[in-house]
């Protein structure tokens, strides 16, 4: 496992992390298989585990937290998200700072952490980020609860804006080879000193084709076609990423975003081990030049 700097926080992360949401923290996950995967990942070299309150009806955090109980973690940064949660039905916003700073002592409970290494706003909106919330974000940072701040978000407007704020530290933003625009985005954030950590890098696994093996692949498969249908028809232009030889589709996603030096980590999950191990081989992959025009035509065509 390969690792790089993120950013000027000081730490130093795999370039590939370990997202910890979905089903891996559904209760009809199995809880061994769950921490199982958390584990071998810390043996295969991770360092970034990315979680949320909000995650997976609010069981991700805890799960999360029983999973690295009693590892070595100085060298580990555990990444959770404030401002939406779960309240038993469905995921809810909440951004005043009272909330923000509630969210941040339930997950430090939840990870089993004293401090926070990386705490990022879950999909603010520009006008939350008013003086009231960044005194408290900077209270967060000096009384020791949090060591780094960043921000979630999907709209390219709010994650400029957040690059230009002093307090934040990482800007986490979707990318992948659907979003090929994202990378000035990503550029202009890193030249302003922030960490920068690709969500989303195997397109929702767009890329890769439906899988219907098990309970939790029709889970994925019909949150797909609910949320992100126009997405699953971007995909099939890169259907060629399925038969590279040497890589498989998935790694050949990663290796396109890893190929950014302006990305710390692509954080990606996995339920099966088999996967796991297949996405965290692909550490230190690079794509041919053929490969990488034929992405560039696809790209094109969906402009």
């Amino acid at each position: 496992m390969l690792h790089r700097p993120l950013g000027r926080t000081g730490f130093t992360v795999s370039e590939i992390g370990f997202g910890c949401a979905s089903w891996w923290g559904q209760g009809a996950f199995e809880e061994r298989a769950a921490v199982g995967l958390v584990h071998a990942a810390l043996d295969h070299g991770v360092t970034l585990f990315d979680t949320g309150a909000a995650y997976s009806g609010g069981q991700a955090e805890p799960r999360l937290g029983r999973a690295l109980k009693g590892r070595a973690l100085d060298q580990v940064v555990v990444a959770t998200k404030a401002g939406t949660f779960h309240d038993g039905r469905r995921v809810r916003r909440d951004f005043r700072p009272a909330a923000i700073e509630a969210s941040v002592v339930r997950s430090l409970r939840n990870l089993g952490l004293e401090a926070l290494p990386l705490l990022q706003l879950h999909g603010p909106a520009s006008a939350e980020l008013n003086e009231e919330m960044l005194s408290m974000l900077e209270g967060l940072k000096r009384r020791g609860l949090v060591r780094a701040l960043g921000a979630n978000s999907f709209d390219p407007a709010v994650i400029d804006h957040i690059a230009g704020l002093p307090v934040f530290d990482v800007v986490m933003v979707d990318y992948n080879v659907l979003r090929p625009e994202r990378a000035a985005l990503i550029a202009r954030a890193a030249a302003r000193g922030k960490g920068v950590l690709a969500g989303m890098p195997l397109a929702m696994g767009h890329i890769s084709g439906l899988s219907l093996r098990a309970p939790r692949d029709v889970w994925y498969a019909l949150r797909a076609l609910k949320n992100h249908r126009a997405d699953l028809a971007r995909g099939r232009r890169f259907a060629f990423l399925r038969s590279l030889p040497g890589m498989t589709a998935s790694q050949a996603a990663l290796a396109y975003v890893l190929a950014d030096p302006n990305v710390a980590s692509a954080v990606v999950g996995a339920t099966r081990m088999a996967h796991l191990l297949e996405n965290l081989a692909a550490s230190g992959m690079a794509l041919d030049a053929d490969t990488r025009e034929r992405i560039g035509i696809a790209q094109e065509a969906l402009r």
